[in-house]
């Protein structure tokens, strides 16, 4: 297989991320970039394209972790160097991360087992170690989970990675470019972490037929001959690789004036972005943006250029609030706070004079194979594999069929529907109501799923519980149980003074109790049963502060709606809950009430994910007022189907959502046959419930009830809410 990479300067379009990129090789204290799109669009491409342009490290001679002869790391694990030291040249590492990595593979282990038995103390160094002053490529960031990614961010803002294992300590220099890759579809990166990536990027495939032909003409040029097509950009590739070193060399010149200055800070404050970080990354983008255009002061149009990189992904205040900026909102902010006097014109022969763009002969721009595509173009490299799919337009959302109904049938007056023979009325999607923090919800028992934040699971984080005999490599140690198994057997092995003999067989690791991540799996009824009563606004409300709850706990979410004479599977499980919220805003209601219809899809729906993810425990959220309708036993056919269910082990709760001063309770009736319990709307609010157990404590001693804490978790179902 060739090792030749797809070049950078042929990478048609994506103005935007090769911009981002760039300035990042020119300035690693930029922060990194996160690349946001759909599928198919060049990102690792992109990325990896990157790592070829950069100039070769030196490097002390068999240091593992590529310590500078210059300036070696003085805590260097494979130091002291001293100096005059032998040194190597190197090529830039690009480390890519793997979705499943483990946190001792990221930073680095201690063998245990070998300290412990042998008393060697051995280091392997991990993933950080190799990246050290390279790029570090994690594609799918989103996926990974939240400790790792913070521990990779953390690392970057510090320079230097640290291992700590029962009071043995390693540390060792950690600079390196972070560049994460994510599809949003999947879910979205949480903005604690989002604000450690100093840019972000939005990619898209280009519309244009004819700009998509040039990405697809040039993708199966490279697949047919890599080295022959690389070979035809390599003069382009060999003039922007000096443009980023010329770069480099004039940046610790470049002038960021006060008026400058003034103009970050002001556009930072009229967007309220949370903390200065945004304030500094941007500062050190325009100056990376005024060396890469050849200049030795800082002009607004960098300010500007800056900011549209560093703050959108800054912005977001609510779990469900896409990236953006308002671009005439920037402008007029730079024009209330410009200075005209501030404004250096360009050296017309330095890097940014003619033909010195990102899109120049020096640039991504033409060459032999063409024109290059537009500023929203398509990619010029498969996504991962380097398929030809490049470019492709993005499929449509799984189950977005859903969203328009499904047929209903003759419906009842009371169910939106016209009666006998005439097809039901359609209720136009009404707006849902404000979220608020609800009740906590969790699956009973103890799970072994991924860790999050609902219900109780054995995690490799978390509090230890007690100590077993591994099964296989030793994970952790448990310094306490080991001693106690090693103690009995002192005399027996011959001991001598006070060192105590090991082996093997005493070792004993840490289990530990923590919280696990489950799948919220919400079955909404969504007839005309539902909307009549004008309840949609409040159970959209409760079902979206459900999906918030849900965001913050690191669930993945799955929505089954029925109406009419089925259900649907209107989302596949997936953590993006933003989609869910989407899907819930478009949902339309309106005809009969299939309740066995929509338990059973469930059914199926968790039968399927069960073979995908073992370990992920279900959690069924039954969204209803358990009126059935349509067929000869409508109840019994759901009561029969919410049987299957608990027959099963389901966890389930029913949320119910009957109103008015006549009530069936139905809902109670189905939350029996699913063995879980019934929470009205009105107590679904974690402060209302919060309210009530107060106002019980109060009464029962004696007291006034007053306010206090709220959220109370794992409270009681109030036994006058419970199935008989």
């Amino acid at each position: 297989m060739s090792d030749a990479r797809y070049p950078f300067t042929a990478i048609a379009g994506l103005d935007d991320l090769r911009l981002a990129l760039l300035l990042n090789a020119v300035s690693p204290a930029v922060g990194g970039v996160l690349v946001r799109g759909e599928k198919g669009t060049a990102k690792s491409t992109a990325v990896r394209a990157l790592a070829a342009l950069l100039p070769p490290v030196a490097v002390v001679a068999g240091c593992r972790f590529a310590c500078d002869p210059a300036a070696p790391d003085p805590r260097c694990p494979d130091g002291p160097h001293g100096p005059g030291a032998a040194a190597e040249v190197r090529p830039t590492p690009l480390v890519e991360l793997p979705v499943g990595v483990s946190e001792d593979r990221i930073v680095g282990s201690l063998d245990l087992e070998r300290a412990l038995a042998d008393g060697v103390k051995a280091y392997e160094p991990g993933l950080l170690a190799a990246a050290h002053r390279g790029v570090l490529y994690v594609d799918e960031v989103n996926l990974l989970q939240d400790h790792v990614v913070d521990l990779l961010l953390d690392a970057a803002a510090m320079g230097r990675s640290h291992v700590e294992r029962e009071g043995v300590s390693v540390q060792h220099a950690a600079r390196f470019l972070p560049v994460g890759t994510m599809n949003p579809e999947e879910g979205e990166l949480r903005p604690q972490l989002l604000d450690r990536f100093g840019l972000t990027v939005e990619v898209a495939a280009t519309r244009d037929p004819a700009e998509r032909a040039e990405v697809v003409r040039r993708r199966l040029a490279y697949d047919a001959d890599p080295e022959g097509f690389a070979a035809r950009w390599e003069q382009e590739e060999r003039a922007l690789a000096g443009r980023i070193t010329a770069a480099r060399e004039l940046l610790p010149r470049v002038v960021l004036t006060d008026a400058a200055l003034r103009q970050v800070t002001a556009v930072c404050a009229a967007f309220e972005v949370d903390g200065l970080r945004a304030d500094i990354v941007t500062a050190r983008t325009a100056v990376a943006l005024a060396a890469w255009a050849g200049r030795t002061r800082v002009a607004a149009e960098d300010v500007r250029t800056a900011a549209r990189l560093a703050l959108p992904h800054r912005r977001r205040r609510n779990p469900f609030d896409a990236p953006g900026l308002d671009e005439e909102r920037l402008d007029e902010t730079l024009r209330q706070h410009a200075d005209g006097d501030d404004e250096p014109d360009p050296d017309p022969d330095g890097p940014g004079g003619p033909g010195g763009g990102p899109d120049g002969p020096d640039g991504s721009g033409g060459g032999p194979d063409g024109p290059v595509g537009g500023s929203d173009g398509g990619p010029g490299g498969g996504e991962r594999d380097g398929g030809p799919q490049d470019g492709a337009p993005a499929e449509s959302p799984a189950g977005a069929s859903a969203l328009g109904g499904t047929p209903a049938g003759a419906g009842t007056p009371a169910e939106g529907g016209r009666g006998p023979g005439h097809a039901p009325r359609e209720a136009s999607p009404a707006p849902a109501g404000e979220p608020y923090r609800t009740r906590v919800l969790r699956v009973p028992g103890l799970g072994r799923g991924t860790q999050g934040r609902r219900s109780r699971a054995e995690t490799g984080g978390g509090r230890t519980v007690r100590a077993r005999r591994p099964a296989g490599p030793l994970a952790g140690l448990h310094l306490d149980a080991t001693l106690r198994a090693a103690a009995p057997h002192q005399r027996a092995r011959g001991r001598t003074g006070t060192a105590l003999v090991l082996r093997r067989g005493d070792l004993r690791e840490p289990v530990r109790e923590g919280r696990e991540s489950n799948l919220v799996l919400f079955v909404l009824d969504a007839s005309g049963s539902m909307a009549a009563r004008q309840r949609t606004a409040a159970v959209r409300g409760a079902v979206l502060s459900l999906l918030t709850d849900a965001y913050q706990r690191r669930d993945k979410v799955g929505l089954v709606v029925f109406r009419g004479s089925g259900a649907e599977l209107a989302l596949p499980p997936t953590s993006s809950v933003e989609a869910g919220a989407a899907r819930l805003e478009a949902l339309p209601t309106g005809g009969r009430t299939p309740l066995a219809a929509g338990l059973l899809r469930a059914r199926e729906v968790l039968r399927l994910e069960r073979l995908r993810d073992p370990r992920r425990r279900p959690l069924l959220v039954v969204v209803t007022d358990g009126r059935a309708t349509g067929g000869a036993d409508p109840l019994g056919d759901a009561l029969r189907a919410a049987g299957l269910l608990a027959a099963q082990g389901t966890a389930a709760v029913v949320l119910d959502c009957e109103s008015g001063p006549v009530r069936l309770g139905l809902a109670a009736v189905v939350a029996a046959a699913l063995g879980a319990p019934v929470v009205a709307l009105e107590e679904l609010r974690a402060e209302g419930v919060a309210a009530l157990v107060r106002s019980a404590r109060a009464a029962s001693a004696g007291l006034p009830a007053s306010p206090g804490r709220t959220g109370l978790p794992d409270l009681p179902t109030p036994p006058s809410r419970k199935a008989a």
